[in-house]
């Protein structure tokens, strides 16, 4: 199980990383809330270990942030934050468990193996039902998109455009639909961006065995190749 520890206090990542480690995880470590989508993208985790009061970018806007762009890893919390309050804000916002600081070792591995667990089965419930296109894959457990056993390295718009052509894939999608979701509360992006995207998103597409077709009036259509 690979994890994401997002963390600013240095000796709470070395501590956290031995333990877990020794347990048979492997953690991968971040320290600022600037980077830390950055990370999440690049590495994927199965799971991420996330605290609220990050330098650069608080914990929350990292999470906001995270969904947003369609990054549905779980998340567990781990935070100083320990009011009802701070934990239904948190657990709103997209996060799938909360632990308060100080705790318990066992209590984490358990919560983190536990968490685990059920996104397994969900992602094995749906596999068969999982959005596919081509030589594409949609990880409806990640929100990555895979094109065998490689993540297809998108910007957050790019995936946002893909995830929603894929989950209509032979069917054509308006321009007016895929706006709303690329540009979600952008009032001052012009319409016409819909189009930069597009173009990026099919030369990316190159070699996957999946084209993006634009038709005239009607929006954009995502197939596979013949």
């Amino acid at each position: 199980m690979r994890l994401l520890l997002i963390e600013d206090d240095a000796a709470l990542q070395t501590s956290l990383q031995r333990t877990l480690e020794r347990r048979g995880m492997r953690v991968l470590l971040c320290n600022d809330g600037r980077q830390a989508l950055a990370a999440w993208r690049q590495h994927m985790p199965d799971l991420v270990l996330l605290d609220l009061s990050l330098p650069g970018v608080d914990g929350l806007e990292v999470l906001a942030q995270a969904r947003q762009n369609g990054l549905a890893t779980p998340v567990l919390i781990l935070t100083a934050r320990g009011t009802v309050g701070d934990r239904v804000i948190g657990l709103n916002t997209g996060a799938d468990d909360y632990l308060a600081k100080p705790f318990d070792l066992d209590e984490l591995e358990a919560r983190v193996r536990a968490l685990h667990r059920r996104s397994g089965a969900a992602a094995g419930d749906s596999v068969a039902d999982a959005p596919a296109c081509g030589q594409l894959r949609l990880d409806s457990a990640s929100g990555a998109i895979h094109q065998g056993f490689k993540v297809l390295d998108l910007s957050p718009r790019e995936l946002r455009m893909l995830r929603t052509l894929m989950e209509r894939s032979g069917r054509a999608v308006s321009k007016e639909q895929l706006f709303e979701v690329v540009f979600p509360g952008e009032p001052d992006v012009q319409y016409e961006a819909i189009e930069v995207v597009a173009y990026r998103l099919r030369k990316k597409l190159a070699g996957t065995g999946t084209t993006l077709v634009t038709l005239r009036g009607l929006g954009y259509l995502l197939k596979a190749d013949a």
